[in-house]
């Protein structure tokens, strides 16, 4: 019978799909193993599916022969050497479309939360400072009829557009290439990023993580933003020049931010966590029951197909 490494704890019924196939271990620690670890353990199964912590690089590959898929559990895949693994026929995959919505979401409640101070304002009523109604309390800033700029008009992008319609926002995008299906139905506007940046109230990130954009957002992004502008990442972390951010916070060059993933994430930047006008959260982006488990079913059957001998449903490449 085949062997199947899960690394993480996952939800369940993927767990289960598996186990009717397979002979099935799981990481119930749900602890990131070590390069180590991994080069020791992965030479034992056929199929291994992965977190997005997992670095499955040249070195884990080389150590891993009988492996015939990695399934990411999650969108993202840029833990993957997908080069060397295309070269070796083993099939690696992720999970799209399911956790779209979920995602962006997340990334509209980073920019209620951080626009309408909501934190700040639970953090005062909790510590017993309300006394009376007061017209200058906490003010925050609109959404209605702002301009978002998102950078990145793929899946999540897309949907977090969807969204930003029912505020009547103006809706500015940037992408590696034009989308003109993306302007036609969101009444979206293609533009360079110094544009974007310049004349935006809002800024999502939903951009892979890439060579091209790592540090996308850095010192010069920030100086050609308003004051007033809020950024929102629920990308990746290294998109963002993290020590470049809080400066731009602390020289108040923008108004704030919204942070769902960090550059060296779970580590933080210290001066990030005493600002108050900055909501960061452990990476929640698809952080709902139905989303994780449709995840984890994704991933599962990806392992099973390629493993029954079959093209896998979402290879990434």
């Amino acid at each position: 019978m085949k062997r199947v490494l899960i690394t993480r704890d996952i939800p369940e019924s993927g767990i289960v799909m598996l186990q009717e196939k397979f002979e099935v271990v799981v990481n119930r620690k749900d602890i990131p193993m070590t390069k180590e670890e991994m080069i020791k353990e992965f030479p034992k199964y056929d199929g291994v599916l992965t977190a997005l912590s997992d670095g499955i690089d040249s070195d884990v590959l080389a150590a891993a022969p009988n492996v015939k898929v990695f399934a990411n559990y999650a969108v993202g895949f840029n833990n993957f050497d997908v080069e060397t693994a295309k070269a070796n026929n083993v099939a690696m995959t992720n999970t799209p479309d399911v956790l779209s919505d979920t995602t962006a979401e997340t990334a509209w409640a980073l920019l209620f939360a951080v626009s309408r101070r909501i934190l700040e304002a639970d953090k005062y009523v909790r510590e017993g400072k309300w006394e009376r109604f007061a017209h200058k309390l906490l003010l925050g800033q609109d959404v209605y009829e702002k301009t978002i700029g998102i950078v990145g008009a793929g899946r999540i992008g897309q949907r977090f557009a969807e969204k930003a319609r029912g505020y009547h926002m103006r809706i500015l995008y940037h992408n590696r290439e034009r989308n003109l299906d993306f302007e036609k139905r969101f009444n979206a506007t293609y533009v360079e990023l110094d544009q974007l940046y310049s004349e935006s109230d809002f800024i999502s990130l939903h951009c892979p993580l890439t060579e091209d954009t790592k540090h996308l957002i850095n010192e010069d992004a920030f100086k050609k933003m308003k004051f007033s502008s809020v950024i929102i990442n629920t990308s990746r972390g290294p998109v963002i020049d993290e020590q470049a951010l809080v400066n731009a916070l602390k020289n108040n060059e923008i108004w704030g931010a919204g942070l769902d993933v960090y550059e060296n994430e779970p580590e933080i930047h210290p001066e990030l966590l005493k600002m108050t006008n900055v909501v960061l959260l452990p990476h929640l982006g698809s952080a709902t029951s139905e989303t994780r488990e449709k995840m984890s079913q994704m991933a599962a059957r990806n392992i099973i197909e390629v493993l029954e001998g079959r093209e896998p449903i979402n290879p990434v490449y």
